[in-house]
């Protein structure tokens, strides 16, 4: 099931009133039947997948904290690490390796089960939270599939740590009205980036990037900015969905963007972007290589191995891995001596915060280039080629139009949410939109919630039932 479709828009009132007026001590219960129905709706075979990622991180975890000695404590984080990642590598990459090493398709093909990446994850950060002590395993299996499997998150995130979600699924709650309440509100927000920006700009990314051979110079270049307008609405859109959703159970899940495209360094960049991965491979990879507190030499290769395997986490392909690798780059260059200097200065300079922050934007735009094309040839072809006839300027914004197929009209209708998803993204910088609009009187408030309504319902032509783009992640 997913956010953007009838079945959810059906699914979703009946589990929140249901949940509320069911028994306390039986909630838990219902929201884990809830979440594996969720589950199950897009194929019932996947739940054996999420149920034994479940069983086999939950008795390892028991194994963990039981253990007296540290070498079998390490054996049982071994054996889960082993276990998880091994499941995975076999459904997502087993395909990969054997066209790499150029060896004949297998005649069983593997089923990748959606999310999968995300949830074991989840149960990898808490066996390893588990083996550092950081909390005690969770005895109770029932709710300890509900953190494995709480829908909101289930399918693309955030991705939960077990000392901020589990005690929360634990805890007696009553309905919060204005928790629930501000949970709707980012809940169309998010509705609005999906439906309304990505849908908009998803048709042209796809028909330059599926057939770049038909086109030249220009088109390129506005078509990768659409597409990072479009996987960023796409992904933060599920995120505030999710997150929203969650608040309609009392439940607060973390925080998975934070105007990441407004960023004045790519260190700043990923600190904003999908937070709960990032973290995640800063507390889990990054760290425990050593992080920053080694040789440089040592420091650079370690933020380069963190990037290759973040790439590798996003797709089994040489696109993926090369993405990735260019983030390492880019985080490497900005360790290099006298960077740290200039960006304190920027702090201070108008200029330099406005350079810093395009050049961030474009150096992220550029590695998109890879992540969004079908292969290397056409990624080369896409960068080679952007600037073509970029002397003749006429001609070359005359080709990029002509290649658009709109009219002028239909391009401002285009801009329009566009920029309002950047003004939005950069007041959020200041305040919290929602929280700010909320505490204004009804009659300022209520107006620009149906006005937002009619925003999403007048340009939502494109994204209903289409899957959110992490999904194949």
């Amino acid at each position: 099931m997913i956010f953007n479709s009838i079945p959810f828009a059906v699914f979703l009132p009946i589990i929140f009133i249901l949940y509320w007026t069911c028994p306390a001590k039986y909630r838990y219960i219902f929201l884990l039947a809830a979440s594996f129905y969720f589950y199950m709706y897009l194929n019932p075979k996947y739940i054996f997948f999420l149920l034994g990622t479940a069983a086999v991180s939950y008795l390892l975890a028991l194994a963990l904290e039981s253990a007296t000695d540290i070498s079998r404590k390490k054996l049982y984080l071994f054996i889960g690490i082993l276990a998880l990642t091994g499941v995975l590598a076999l459904l997502k990459y087993s395909n990969f390796v054997i066209e790499i090493a150029g060896l004949p398709s297998p005649a069983i093909q593997f089923m990748l089960p959606v999310g999968i990446s995300f949830y074991t994850f989840q149960t990898l950060g808490y066996l390893i939270d588990i083996y550092r002590g950081k909390y005690s395993a969770e005895r109770h299996f029932g709710y300890y599939c509900l953190f494995v499997s709480f829908f909101p998150q289930l399918l693309s995130g955030p991705i939960g740590r077990g000392d901020m979600l589990l005690p929360q699924l634990k805890k007696e709650r009553s309905f919060d009205l204005p928790q629930a309440s501000y949970g709707i509100k980012l809940m169309a927000v998010g509705y609005y980036k999906k439906l309304v920006v990505a849908g908009l700009l998803a048709p042209t990314v796809d028909k330059v990037y599926d057939n770049p051979d038909s086109y030249i110079g220009l088109i390129y270049i506005i078509a990768t900015i659409m597409f990072a307008l479009q996987i960023y609405c796409d992904f933060s859109g599920y995120t505030d969905i999710a997150i929203g959703c969650a608040k309609l159970f009392g439940i607060e899940l973390s925080e998975n963007f934070k105007s990441p495209y407004f960023s004045r360094s790519i260190k700043e960049f990923w600190s904003r972007w999908h937070i709960s991965l990032s973290t995640w491979f800063r507390d889990y990879l990054y760290i425990p290589l050593g992080g920053n507190r080694v040789g440089r030499f040592r420091h650079c290769l370690n933020l380069m191995a963190t990037f290759l395997v973040s790439g590798l986490w996003h797709g089994a392909g040489i696109n993926y891995i090369l993405w990735g690798g260019i983030h390492g780059l880019y985080q490497i260059m900005e360790t290099l001596p006298g960077r740290n200097k200039k960006g304190r200065k920027g702090k201070r300079n108008p200029f330099w915060n406005f350079f810093s922050t395009f050049l961030t934007f474009t150096l992220v735009c550029f590695a998109w280039v890879f992540f969004r094309a079908d292969n290397l040839s056409h990624a080369w072809r896409i960068i080679s080629l952007s600037f073509h006839e970029i002397g003749n300027l006429h001609n070359y914004m005359r080709t990029a139009i002509i290649c658009l197929d709109m009219s002028y009209a239909y391009m401002i209708y285009l801009c329009i949410p566009v920029l309002l998803l950047i003004v939005y993204d950069y007041a959020s910088l200041k305040m919290n939109i929602i929280t700010w609009l909320s505490s204004k009187k009804p009659w300022v408030r209520y107006p620009v919630y149906m006005l937002f309504l009619l925003i999403i319902l007048l340009f939502s032509e494109k994204g209903v039932s289409t899957e959110f783009y992490y999904f194949q992640f």
